[in-house]
């Protein structure tokens, strides 16, 4: 499946321009969710759910609809990673399983500020847990310095399984190996002068590369570890995030489109 959306869904703006006039705010997700096919959880990086809300989530959406949560920061941000088990045990013992099949990759995100040391994250990643309640869990890793652009970084996510995030028009490096079996992109580039936030034309860009990816082909891009990613069908994960975040549902909406 290609998956499409937005981060969150609580945004005064969109009352204006995305969700219909005098819609309350305890329905908003239930109408997000039908014009999307994703949302991203960013309020699981700051700070812990109720297991009640994962599972309120889960009944507020339609069949098929998939969440992708962030990790908690107290397990990212910290200089030694090797001694994040205990905070990433606790999140995944949070109740995140009630979400069932809605549950989608768990994303990791580092600051911009940590570098890459192959051992500590290795450790990292291997305290990342596979199963939690009888469910497999997928992991991916977003990272914001220039240090992990290398080889060994992407042969280490693959060796695990771990998608490493694409995050694309921001500041941040691009890494386009797939590394999972499946693909995670944030488009970051939305614009406030374009009615739907990326051109038409790099909508249809970005609609194709999706398709590619989901066959099972790779970015058309140089490839830092210089071996492509075995090809078979994957899931694919896009959300329109940051950016000019008034203009992100449209642009998820367009993309959806594209893809049809």
């Amino acid at each position: 499946m290609i998956y499409v959306g937005v981060g969150g869904w609580v945004f005064e703006e969109w009352r204006s321009n995305f969700y219909p006039k005098g819609l309350p705010q305890k329905r908003e997700l239930e109408y997000a969710s039908r014009q999307l096919t994703t949302i991203e959880i960013n309020g699981t990086y700051y700070g812990s759910q109720k297991p009640e809300s994962f599972a309120r989530w889960h009944d507020e959406t339609p069949p098929g609809f998939v969440f992708t949560l962030k990790g908690p920061r107290f397990a990212t941000n910290r200089r030694v990673l090797a001694q994040a088990g205990p905070s990433i045990q606790r999140f995944v013992e949070s109740g995140i399983t009630r979400l069932k099949k809605k549950l989608g990759p768990i994303n990791w995100q580092f600051m911009a500020t940590k570098t890459f040391d192959a051992a500590d994250f290795e450790a990292f990643l291997k305290l990342l847990p596979k199963k939690q309640d009888g469910m497999a869990l997928r992991h991916a890793v977003e990272v914001r310095h220039e240090s992990f652009a290398c080889a060994e970084f992407v042969a280490l996510c693959r060796k695990y399984g771990v998608a490493i995030i694409a995050g694309v028009d921001a500041e941040f490096p691009i890494i386009l190996d797939v590394t999972a079996d499946f693909v995670y992109v944030r488009l970051m580039g939305t614009k406030p002068k374009e009615k739907l936030g990326y051109p038409a034309a790099a909508l249809k860009t970005w609609a194709k590369r999706l398709e590619d990816w989901q066959a099972g082909g790779n970015a058309p891009a140089r490839l830092l570890l210089g071996k492509p990613a075995p090809k078979k069908k994957r899931d694919v994960f896009a959300f329109v995030i940051s950016g000019a975040k008034a203009k992100n549902p449209a642009a998820a909406r367009a993309l959806i489109t594209a893809l049809k």
